[in-house]
């Protein structure tokens, strides 16, 4: 194989907030050529669960640029100034943003990079070791056309994929589906007799609360159901905030990987439980719904998990359940269920076909180093970063947009050999390590 005319830099795998982030940190640099190949034909995040009325979990500055270079002229506030909302947001007052304008701002950064190619999926991957170089294959969604494109590094952006139990996907569609289709399916609710949202975290209660807000007296019956022992809220507190921290991914990062496992297991309420404004919008709909002595349409049962899903003669669903504490059965009929329950990194099939190049765990997960590259089993100069699926190397935070930019500052210094964008040492008050 000759050598390439053209040799990328860099090419991602993806491009969500977090390779969006990466692009437009590297576009000034002149060392620097990459593209970022994504499937979809633009820039959408999460587009089933834009509801009006959503907020982001994470300040306006955890932006695709600003915590590491304020002047970039991809910064939020910039998009917010070009979009002539400066003094309405202003006014707003608010570090939080609505999720509609988050993703609105990302298509806008998006829709000018030119290093963003949209409708174009990678489908195959090879490391030629003689050249020194990734072979990339690239096929248009559209026409089906496969290109070949070469790089000297990669680095994977494949986000997650929704969870769906199996005994849901049996019965999967119109009337059973996960969260992440909500909007897509929401005239098919407003027409319901009954909904049940089955699972918790913040998905979940803000699915139920926009049914809750849409219900009416006499309307569709509207439970939620969760295994949780309640309905719990998400540790927002400042200081447990700082577990999203540089400081906090480097301590996590050398503990031995079974004391790794074992403490994320216990931090659930850092990154998947509920919003505290969203647990009170809730009640407060639940206690205005009883004003006058109003009937309450309207379930929440805890401590209760489903073991099976079938549809039933009336054309309905019957959930079959077990109380966890009191290990008693139950059963409950809905028209409508929607399955809460969660998301798991996606690891193409081209990556899990890399037997020979790279390093798995124990439990087939990545092995990843600590500046976010994949272990491969004969190190050399060509290197596969990665940002999705390496909560269990890095910590809680490794989903967090929070520590996206501060990800994509190592990458960059790493990739060009140099501290394009510093890196402080310390960036909270507690301390984590000895």
């Amino acid at each position: 194989m000759e050598q390439p005319e053209k040799v990328y830099d860099l090419i991602g795998v993806g491009t969500g907030p977090f390779n969006l982030s990466l692009a437009a940190l590297s576009e000034p640099l002149e060392d620097v050529e990459a593209l970022f190949f994504e499937k979809q034909p633009a820039f959408e995040w999460h587009p089933g669960m834009l509801i009006e009325g959503t907020k982001m979990q994470v300040p306006f500055l955890a932006d695709l640029v600003t915590m590491a270079d304020p002047t970039n002229p991809y910064s939020f506030l910039n998009y917010i100034n070009k979009q002539g909302r400066m003094y309405p947001f202003y006014f707003l007052q608010r570090l939080d943003i609505p999720r509609r304008e988050y993703n609105d701002y990302c298509q806008w950064a998006a829709e000018q990079l030119s290093s963003c190619v949209f409708g174009k999926e990678v489908v195959g991957l090879t490391l030629q070791e003689e050249k020194s170089l990734y072979v990339v294959e690239v096929q248009d969604v559209r026409t089906q056309e496969i290109q070949t494109y070469y790089a000297e590094n990669l680095v994977l952006g494949t986000g997650s994929v929704p969870v769906m139990p199996a005994s849901f996907r049996e019965v999967e569609g119109d009337g059973v589906f996960h969260t992440s289709e909500f909007l897509n399916h929401y005239d098919r609710c407003r027409n319901a007799e009954s909904i049940t949202v089955v699972g918790s975290g913040q998905s979940a209660a803000e699915t139920f609360r926009e049914l809750l807000k849409e219900q009416k007296n006499g309307g569709y019956r509207l439970d939620w159901i969760t295994r949780s022992p309640g309905f719990e809220s998400m540790e927002e507190s400042k200081l447990s905030l700082e577990h999203f921290s540089p400081d906090y991914v480097d301590y996590f990062y050398q503990l031995p990987q079974k004391q790794k496992d074992d403490i994320f297991a216990g931090q659930g309420l850092y990154y998947k439980g509920i919003s505290n404004h969203t647990i009170n919008d809730i009640y407060n709909l639940l206690y205005e719904h009883t004003v006058g002595q109003e009937t309450l349409n309207v379930g929440l049962k805890v401590l209760s998990e489903i073991n099976r899903i079938h549809r039933n003669e009336a054309g309905h669903y019957t959930l079959e359940g077990r109380h966890i504490q009191k290990d008693e059965t139950f059963s409950h009929d809905s028209e409508v269920v929607i399955a809460a329950t969660g998301y798991q990194p996606y690891v193409p099939d081209f990556v899990k076909e890399l037997t020979e190049l790279l390093e798995w765990d124990d439990d087939g997960r990545y092995k990843v180093t600590e500046d976010y590259r994949l272990v491969q089993k004969n190190p050399g100069a060509n290197h596969i970063y990665v940002h999705s699926g390496i909560s269990h190397t890095h910590g809680v935070g490794s989903t967090n947009l929070g520590l996206s930019v501060h990800r994509n500052k190592v990458i960059i210094n790493h990739l060009t050999n140099r501290d394009v964008y510093p890196l402080n040492e310390t960036n909270v008050f507690q301390t984590f390590d000895v």
